[in-house]
């Protein structure tokens, strides 16, 4: 049910053990088949995965091809139940049907017991704009492309505002999201 309210792919919310509400992927899956870059097929077991928040040890040149997850019977009522629950908390908590990246850095681990958005928004930055890029109302961990934001303006964003917490807090903010290609 918790997959249902995250945007995405199995084979990203593998790799990222992406979750929400205390539940992750890593707490579903059996196993994954997976093809490297020579060619060659393999089946590997969730425990010999080492998941974290966020993040997994799986190498980035796998390719997944299949995945077995576990799930527990219900009646079709209660997970229907359980679904529009957990959408409508994210919908009330997180903006949706507008242009984001999602959750743009996870929450610092073993630093301090404050959120990304409680930091950024403590140090000011919630009101921050770059170009077509700016900061979420509904929660401060969401960079919004306003329709013309370059992703020069997302980039530029994000690493002011890491900046300006790491100055601030003497946190560095990791990235949730992954940035592919070179900055131009």
């Amino acid at each position: 049910e918790f997959l249902s309210c995250i945007p995405g792919t199995i084979g990203g919310a593998i790799r990222m053990n992406s979750g929400c509400y205390d539940y992750d992927i890593s707490k579903s899956l059996v196993s994954i088949q997976v093809i490297d870059t020579k060619g060659i097929v393999r089946l590997i077991s969730s425990d010999k995965i080492n998941y974290r928040y966020r993040g997994s040890d799986l190498p980035k040149d796998l390719i997944f091809l299949s995945a077995t997850l576990k799930g527990t019977k219900s009646e079709s009522k209660i997970i229907k139940q359980k679904i529009d629950n957990l959408v409508s908390k994210k919908k009330q908590s997180q903006p949706s049907q507008i242009k984001t990246c999602g959750s743009t850095f996870i929450n610092p681990i073993n630093k301090t017991k404050k959120k990304s958005w409680q930091l950024i928004k403590e140090i000011g930055c919630e009101k921050m704009i770059v170009g077509g890029a700016c900061i979420s109302e509904k929660h401060a961990n969401f960079f919004v492309n306003d329709g013309s934001a370059t992703s020069n303006d997302v980039e530029d964003l994000i690493n002011i505002v890491r900046e300006k917490v790491l100055v601030a807090t003497g946190i560095k903010l990791d990235l949730e999201l992954e940035v592919i290609g070179e900055k131009i």
